[in-house]
């Protein structure tokens, strides 16, 4: 498994800097992967879980879902759009908590911080709702490219067993409304991952 996982870094030059395994299982069945570091020091962690459910094939198509994120520059666009979100809500709520006029509009008589906290909270809610909206449109498109790249770096008839598994791992609902899917879902459905994985050439 170690030797696969190799050879797949140095095939797409991506800096691997060494391998762990995390004892996951201790504290949940749920199987997952990721990788850490900063530069070219790059370290993969695998959980226990994943290595006992899964192929050395699966692992490494896996893996290369996860590299695709990295090589797409996905991580850093991800950084700093949640920054730029961060920064928005900050500005907002500058606006509203020493606000007097907001205040008393609320029915206080005088400037009231615990008045403009509710006020922020609620009339905050609906753009919050449209920032994690475009937030979770962006994460989608990103699962479809990771995919996308480990089909076309590795295997995508690995990463599609790899994907069953973890759907049936993780109970998944495998027709979930399309509107809540719209609204609710960071990650495309399984079928609609599969069906994607299969056309990419």
């Amino acid at each position: 498994m170690k030797a696969a996982i190799e050879s797949f870094a140095a095939k797409i030059n991506f800096p691997l800097d060494n391998i762990f395994v995390m004892d996951g299982s201790k504290r949940s069945a749920k199987a997952n992967a990721f990788f850490s570091g900063i530069g070219k020091k790059k370290k993969i962690v695998l959980y226990d879980t994943l290595i006992k459910n899964h192929s050395t094939e699966e692992l490494v198509a896996v893996l290369a879902h996860e590299v695709g994120h990295f090589k797409k520059k996905h991580i850093i666009w991800s950084y700093l759009l949640s920054i730029i979100q961060i920064f928005f809500t900050l500005f907002i709520l500058s606006l509203m908590v020493f606000n007097k006029d907001l205040s008393i509009a609320l029915g206080g008589s005088l400037q009231a911080i615990h008045l403009n906290l509710l006020a922020f909270g609620i009339l905050f809610s609906p753009i919050s709702g449209i920032t994690g909206l475009l937030m979770s449109l962006y994460s989608r498109k990103n699962e479809f490219e990771a995919d996308a790249y480990a089909r076309q770096t590795y295997s995508g008839k690995a990463l599609t067993d790899a994907l069953k598994k973890l759907s049936v791992d993780s109970l998944s609902n495998l027709y979930p409304h399309p509107l809540y899917v719209f609204f609710r879902y960071s990650h495309p459905p399984l079928l609609k991952r599969l069906k994607a994985i299969q056309s990419v050439r």
